[in-house]
Parts: C-alpha cells; sequence; structure tokens
C-alpha cells in the first residue's frame, strides 16, 4: 500500500460515512470532485515534486474540490481531514488608503479602500510568502464602511472590484479564504473600525462632539494610541455612549428604542433597526455577490465580535469588571447619558494595577463645557435617545440626573419578557443575514459565526437556532500579554479570573507553565463549543499576539501560540 507523504502531514484520512452535523441536511455541493487519487499515494510520488513548497495546497489541484465540512472537520474530496492554518488579512484593512487624521472625521463620505490590504501588483509577493511559511488558510477582513461609505444604498464599486481581483489570485497559490466582515467597537468613528460614519449621524449623533462629551475614545484612530497613558484603551469604547447605543439600536432598536424613527428610501417612517440591519443585508448581499462564485472565497462571516451595547445590562451604575475592560477614564451607563446630554459628569479612572488589571484610582469631570453630543436635527430633536425613552431624566430643581427605569434593558419594555440577546436579537439575524448570502453566492458557502468576545459558545445555539453548513471561528488572545504588552516567565489565567477561580492557580510561571495556561483556555474555548454545537467545525478564527507588544518579546511569545495550536492540531488564523 502507498504510504503517504510529508506533504499530506496536516491531512488525516477519515471514513466518508462518518457522521455528519445531524441538525441540519448538508446543502448539496456543487462542485465536481475530481475521478483519480492523488498523487502523493502513487508509488512512484516523489515527496514535493507535486508542488514546489510542502505548504498545503487548497486549491482544486490539491483538494480535488472545494473544502467542505464533514461533521466537525474541513475536508476533501479525498476523504483527508484538513488542519487549516493561516493569517487575518489584514488589520490596515480597517483604515482607508487615504486616511486624514488632520481632517477626521469630516472626510467620511470621500474616502477609499482601494489598496487594502495591500496594492494588486503587490499581491504576488505577499501570496507567495504566505504559502511559504505554510499560512494558507486566510480570514479576508472587509468594512462596511469601504463597502458603503459615501451613503445609504451608495456603494464603492471600485473597492469591490479590487478586492475580487485580489480573491481570485488566491488559488494559484494554493490559497483559501473566508470574508468576515469586520468591526471593532461598531465604527472607525467611535473609536474602532466597521460601520460608516453616515449610521452614527442616522442615530442623531454630531461627529465633531463624540470625543468632548466622552462618547467615544477616538485617539487611536486618529493616529495616537501610543504613549503608556493611552496604551490598550481602545476597547473601552465598547462601553462607551456611541458604541453601545449603536449596537443597541442595530440588534434591539424596535425593542428598545420604539420611538427613533427614520425615514427609508421610499420616504416611509421605519425603525431605526430595520433601517440599519436592511442596509446590512443589501451590502452583505452584494458582497456575496462579487465575491461568491470564486473558487478562492470558501465562505462569509457576518459580524466579528459582536457586542449587545446595553442589552441585558444589569446596573447603569457600573460595568461588569470581569468582561469589560476598565481603564482611563470609563463613565457608567447612567454617567454617558448625562455627558451625552450635555452635562459635566464626574467619572471614575482606572490604572493598572496587581493582582487584578486596574483598579479605580481617581475621578475626572468629562465634558466641562456642557456640550451635547446630540444634533438638533436628528430623529431625537438633539434629545438623548434613552432619555426621549424615559429610561432617565434630569431633574432641574435639584440639578442632577433621575434614573427612572432601572431594569429597562433586561426586559421588553412593551411586553415585560426578560431578553435574551442570542435568542431574541442575535440569532433571528443571522438567519436573515445567511439567506441573503446564499442567495447571491452559493449553498456550499460555509458560514463563520462567533459569539462575544471572551465568552463561550452559548448552550442557547441549539439546532433551531443554527444555520446549515456553519462553522464557530471563536477568538482566543492571552489577554495578559494583550493587556501588558509583554511576555515573560509570568503568565495569568484571565480567562479562569473572570469566571471566579482563585488568583493563585490562575498564575503561571515558567514557558512550560505558559504553554500549559494557553492550551488550557484553548480547550476551554473548543470543549464549550462542541458541547453547545455539537458536530460542527471550530476554527480559532483570530489568536497571536498584540501588535504592539515590545520586540523583545515578539518571537518568543508567537513561536509559543503557533507551537501549541498545531501541536493541539487545532485550526486558526494569527492576527
Amino acid at each position: 500500500m502507498p504510504v503517504r507523504s510529508d506533504l499530506d502531514a496536516s491531512f488525516v484520512l477519515v471514513d466518508s460515512s462518518s457522521s455528519k452535523s445531524s441538525d441540519h441536511a448538508e446543502p448539496e455541493v456543487t462542485n465536481t470532485a475530481v475521478n483519480f487519487d492523488h498523487p502523493s499515494l502513487e508509488a512512484s510520488y516523489c515527496p514535493g515534486s507535486a508542488s514546489p513548497t510542502y505548504a498545503h495546497d487548497w486549491s482544486v489541484r490539491g483538494t480535488g474540490m472545494s473544502l467542505r465540512i464533514q461533521g466537525r472537520h474541513f475536508v476533501d474530496a479525498y476523504g483527508r481531514v484538513c488542519s487549516l492554518r493561516g493569517v487575518n488579512l489584514a488589520g490596515c484593512s480597517k483604515a482607508p488608503t487615504n486616511d486624514n487624521h488632520d481632517t477626521f472625521p469630516s472626510d467620511a463620505e470621500s474616502v477609499t479602500f482601494v489598496g487594502r490590504p495591500f496594492p494588486l501588483e503587490e499581491a504576488p509577493e505577499h501570496f507567495a510568502r504566505l504559502r511559504r511559511w505554510g499560512l494558507t488558510f486566510i480570514r479576508f477582513l472587509v468594512t462596511w464602511e469601504a463597502i458603503e461609505h459615501a451613503g445609504p444604498g451608495i456603494y464603492d464599486l471600485e473597492y469591490l472590484h479590487y478586492v475580487r481581483q485580489l480573491l481570485s489570485l488566491l488559488p494559484s497559490y494554493g490559497l483559501t479564504a473566508f470574508v468576515s466582515i469586520h468591526q471593532d467597537v461598531w465604527s472607525r468613528y467611535s473609536g474602532g473600525s466597521g460601520a460608516p460614519a453616515w449610521t452614527l449621524e442616522l442615530a442623531g449623533f454630531d461627529l465633531d462632539a463624540l470625543e468632548e462629551t466622552g462618547a467615544a475614545w477616538l485617539s487611536g484612530v486618529k493616529g495616537g494610541g501610543h504613549e503608556e497613558s493611552e496604551r490598550g484603551v481602545w476597547p473601552t469604547g465598547y462601553t462607551k455612549l456611541a458604541a453601545a447605543t449603536m449596537a443597541t439600536l442595530f440588534w434591539a432598536g424596535r425593542t428598545f428604542a420604539p420611538k427613533l424613527k427614520v425615514k427609508d428610501k421610499n420616504g416611509e417612517l421605519v425603525s431605526i433597526q430595520q433601517f440599519l440591519q436592511d442596509s446590512y443585508l443589501a451590502m452583505s448581499e452584494l458582497l456575496a455577490k462579487t465575491l461568491g462564485d470564486l473558487d478562492g472565497v470558501l465562505g462569509f462571516e457576518m459580524f466579528n465580535e459582536p457586542h449587545r451595547g446595553y442589552v441585558e445590562l444589569q446596573s447603569f451604575h457600573s460595568w461588569d469588571y470581569n468582561t469589560d475592560l476598565h481603564l482611563s477614564y470609563c463613565p457608567t451607563a447612567f454617567e454617558s447619558f448625562q455627558l451625552g446630554a450635555g452635562h459635566p459628569t464626574a467619572v471614575g479612572a482606572w490604572t493598572r494595577s496587581f493582582p487584578m488589571p486596574t483598579r479605580r484610582t481617581s475621578f475626572v469631570v468629562l465634558n466641562p463645557h456642557g456640550r451635547s453630543v446630540w444634533r438638533l436635527d436628528g430623529p431625537s430633536g438633539g434629545k438623548c435617545i434613552w432619555e426621549l425613552h424615559n429610561v432617565w431624566g434630569w431633574d432641574k430643581n435639584r440639578d442632577e440626573g433621575v434614573l427612572l427605569r432601572e431594569n429597562y434593558f433586561k426586559s421588553n419594555p412593551a411586553t415585560g419578557k426578560k431578553v435574551d440577546w442570542y435568542t431574541d436579537f442575535y440569532f433571528p439575524f443571522l438567519k436573515k443575514w445567511t439567506e441573503r448570502v446564499r442567495g447571491a453566492s452559493a449553498p456550499e458557502k460555509i458560514i463563520f459565526t462567533e459569539a462575544i468576545p471572551n465568552e463561550f459558545c452559548p448552550t442557547s445555539w441549539t439546532p433551531d437556532h443554527r444555520v446549515p453548513n456553519m462553522a464557530y471561528a471563536p477568538h482566543w488572545y492571552d489577554l495578559n500579554a494583550l493587556f501588558a504588552k509583554a511576555f515573560g516567565e509570568f503568565t495569568v489565567n484571565v480567562q479562569g479570573l473572570s469566571r471566579g477561580m482563585f488568583p493563585l492557580k490562575a498564575f503561571y510561571w515558567g514557558q512550560s507553565g505558559a504553554r500549559e495556561n494557553f492550551s488550557l483556555q484553548i480547550h476551554n474555548i473548543v470543549k464549550h463549543a462542541h458541547e453547545a454545537l455539537g458536530e460542527h467545525p471550530v476554527i480559532i478564527g483570530e489568536c497571536g499576539i498584540p501588535m504592539d507588544m515590545k520586540y523583545v518579546y515578539r518571537d518568543k511569545s508567537s513561536l509559543g501560540v503557533i507551537c501549541l495550536l498545531t501541536r493541539r492540531m487545532f485550526s486558526f488564523d494569527l492576527q
């Protein structure tokens, strides 16, 4: 019997009768499988003769057809389980090629992302390098802003044409990709990346007032974030007024902001949730139509690192220390409402500490000049959206804010029924999105999904909430290294600490301790995913080291992460 060569080290033969996911029939695959054995099974085969490199070849010539899902595995036409290893391409795709820190945010409509992540003429150099390194599975990042920055329904066809040309090259290098619609902290205009500026303006935000009112932290997107006092602050934007409000309106605006109406393309008033989601669906459909027929595109991901916003908010007076980063100034939800409405407010300031990551060390008064973040010509008439819905109010006699509905975001205000972000909002939209994307591309395209960052896969993700041909792509980072921007002889299991682990059990020393720590954390993520989802593939969609980690630590840290993932046979995309 022919002996498999080193070329096939990342393949494992499986029985074609292996069980498939029981909750959905697999979609019929339209690709035609190649009717011959893989060259490596021939007795005369010489290792390396079929390819100039030993790296995986995910093109049809290497796999016999597009990769497909079989149970919890990705398999090819030869019945081999495929271990996918690659990179996110790329972080620079979150910002336009003509990004101008001096004019931000006034140039929102005229930005262009053509050339992100790199110009077409440079693609051969980058793709060949990735192939040589064996990083052949790409998570390709696009943003909503890149496609629809000029206004609702106005699409950047030049950018879409550029992306199509770029991804058309992948099979020539043995590469494959899934396209991830990326966001962090909702938008560049609220301190991250993702949604176009007009989405915030649609809700009534004054883009020029976001920073002064504490509604967003924008230093990072304006070229800052490199000083010690600013290091690692950007994720705190998730709990600030702009991003938290936009996430709430996008996922659950009809439930929690029913008074907020905007005009659709026909001039009719609709809920802001409907407008935002319809726009997102139309944008995604166009993206899928543009790229869905490409051999190098394995599938699509709906939403990077989603966030609840205020949905299920347990307290207006604090955020969950275990899940929400507390660093620099961190206004509570109630404090954010007051700041945005033009009331100077003292908020807690947090600094790095030990053994807990941060502690509150002072208070600082934000928005001292009393500027409002709400535009008079916005849908709320210049009033805070949440004041409009009687969540809170301003007592003029006592000159202070008053919280009126303490449990507003825990239950549906109209019915009193307790809400669950996943089952009531995320899962239903995922199904709508999948139908639109599949209708514009092909049924065999894989849908990649993920849960809220730093949360395990929810047990509520039952078969009736899943979509066919689905893979789960959670993220994992060593949060301690991400926070400290360093990697040494001491590591911390932040995942365990946030779930009540006794601190001394969460501390690890030495390189072997770091490997044990990382292995446990990633194992937990994968284990909980399989317990919740059953027979669905799991790939670590983002992992690696901080891009701004001190240089002296980079090689040791990155090597440790890669070796661990490879040894455990996890599929992954490095960030």
